[in-house]
């Protein structure tokens, strides 16, 4: 059996566009940076944080694993 980690997919939703540098350098470190893109991440404490600082501005589409 595989070694199944649990991942998220987030979407950029708002555009970082006039919002506080550490919102814009948040959203580039999950690698979202233009609006509507989406990465699928690890579902880890620190990018649950990362989330949770942006939730303004991203959405949860799916959780896996």
């Amino acid at each position: 059996m595989a070694d199944t980690k649990k991942t998220i997919v987030v979407q950029q939703i708002k555009s970082a566009a006039r919002r506080p540098a550490i919102q814009t350098a948040t959203l580039k470190g999950l690698g979202l940076n233009k609006m509507h893109r989406t990465r699928e991440l690890e579902d880890t404490p620190a990018v649950r944080g990362m989330v949770n600082k942006i939730a303004h501005l991203v959405k949860i589409i799916e959780e896996r694993g």
